[in-house]
């Protein structure tokens, strides 16, 4: 898989489907394409940077920074919602995200270069195949919750 072609492919249709390493379809939709209606409330943001996280939840306490920073397992965060995020997966008030550090998903979400939001397919057709495997579907992947202020709760791991 070109990460470019996907990328071009991304912003053309504003969603495309990839099958990953492990066999699964992950569904990536742009932020403005995603429809309220009809994609999964349990969407996870992706991102390839800490500084991004501002786009989607309010601003972190250095404390909730540095675990970010540092985790070293995939990890799916819970935070509450920015006030600047328009649209997108919000349950309970809450977004859920993930820093993608793994070299070959990473090197693709910096060449989209904004936030986009993952979700699982169902349908068994995809636009493109990698033999690699996307982190968050690992088995040691633990989510967490971080509120602004260094609030932090273990929810799974």
């Amino acid at each position: 898989m070109e990460i470019k072609e996907a990328v071009s492919l991304l912003k053309k249709k504003g969603r495309i489907r990839i099958k990953e390493g492990h066999g699964s379809i992950l569904e990536l939709i742009e932020v403005d394409s995603w429809v309220s209606e009809s994609d999964d409330q349990d969407g996870i943001f992706l991102l390839f940077d800490i500084f991004q996280i501002r786009a989607i939840a309010e601003q972190f306490s250095d404390v909730s920074l540095d675990i970010i920073e540092f985790a070293s397992k995939p990890t799916i965060y819970h935070t509450p919602v920015g006030k600047f995020l328009k649209t997108g997966p919000v349950k309970h008030g809450n977004v859920k995200f993930a820093v993608i550090k793994k070299d070959f998903w990473n090197k693709f979400l910096f060449t989209y270069s904004q936030p986009m939001i993952l979700q699982y397919s169902e349908t068994p057709e995809f636009d493109f195949e990698t033999q690699e495997y996307f982190p968050l579907l690992s088995a040691g992947t633990k989510e967490m919750f971080l509120s602004s202020d260094g609030d932090v709760k273990i929810l799974n791991g």
